[in-house]
């Protein structure tokens, strides 16, 4: 896809992530209907500590997709108030159970915990959601055997279902982050794009967006990228979700400005956030496969 040209009149093309999950859903069943088949029960393992609201609404959705696909869910739920080592306990149990082929733990856990090490509890082939070591390193290094962030890969997800070709494209990620920004530029890297990362003390961030091809808004501000930091159809992946002065979803991008300007856009809601979970899901179902693959003693369905 090219850009729009100046002047023109036509809307930008607004790229949801409704369409792109439910491809991916597809997907994902089909591959879970043939692990069952063959005695497998894909099954992801969530480790909740607290009542935290955001957790509980992330939770809730999750459950629903995976059970649309046909995953089985087993929680594990600890007090607010859980020792280190009892959470550090819990992980590793559910780390070695050959019934779960992946974990999901809930973050921020509570303050004073030694977050970091307890993530690197969890083995990289049931790291989801790329939150060890080990699994950020192979998509660094670009090579197979863990997992891309949901969140980054959903961006992948998105630009290829709307037939995006990266190839020599000029890319530019504003956002640093581990979780999101950093991993995405390796994500876009891979697919042949030529990627530069910037962020909100990046000097002349309008000048150097205003060159970009694709521009994916992981700052985690709202407004960060204006009308003046845009040019003529470009595309414009918000990763973005804040809340607004009205008390309103918005992302990092302003949205009056991608829908005149852009060549095609991703809303915030409904864009990047409604791929995650199903990516996650499509991720726990290759770890079932890639586990039963390796021999392991897979739970037998019932």
């Amino acid at each position: 896809m090219g850009r729009r040209a100046a002047g023109k009149e036509d809307m930008a093309q607004k790229w949801t992530g409704k369409e792109v999950a439910q491809d991916l859903d597809q997907k994902t069943a089909a591959e879970v209907s043939r692990l069952i088949e063959a005695g497998i029960q894909p099954t992801i393992g969530v480790i909740r500590v607290g009542e935290k609201a955001a957790d509980l609404s992330y939770e809730k959705g999750l459950v629903k997709r995976c059970e649309k696909v046909g995953i089985r869910v087993e929680k594990f739920l600890l007090p607010e108030d859980v020792s280190e080592q009892g959470l550090r306990d819990v992980v590793r149990e559910v780390n070695a159970s050959p019934q779960i082929h992946g974990i999901l733990l809930f973050r921020p856990l509570p303050k004073g915990m030694d977050e970091h090490g307890i993530l690197q509890e969890i083995a990289p082939e049931k790291d989801l959601d790329c939150v060890t070591d080990a699994s950020l390193a192979g998509v660094f290094a670009g090579k197979a055997g863990g997992f891309a962030p949901c969140t980054a890969e959903a961006v992948i997800r998105i630009l290829d279902y709307y037939g995006y070709d990266c190839t020599g494209k000029r890319a530019v990620v504003v956002g640093r982050s581990t979780v999101i920004g950093k991993p995405a530029a390796m994500l876009l890297l891979a697919k042949n794009a030529t990627v530069t990362i910037a962020h909100t003390r990046t000097r002349d961030l309008p000048a150097l967006l205003r060159e970009a091809d694709l521009i994916v808004a992981a700052a985690g501000h709202p407004h960060t990228v204006t009308r003046e930091c845009l040019g003529m159809g470009q595309t414009l992946v918000d990763v973005g979700i804040n809340v607004d002065e009205n008390g309103k979803l918005t992302g990092d991008v302003d949205r009056e400005a991608e829908e005149t300007l852009a060549g095609a856009y991703t809303p915030v809601p409904g864009g990047v956030g409604a791929v995650t979970t199903s990516v996650l899901a499509a991720h726990l179902a290759e770890a079932a496969a890639a586990q039963s693959a390796q021999g392991g003693d897979q739970k037998k369905c019932q």
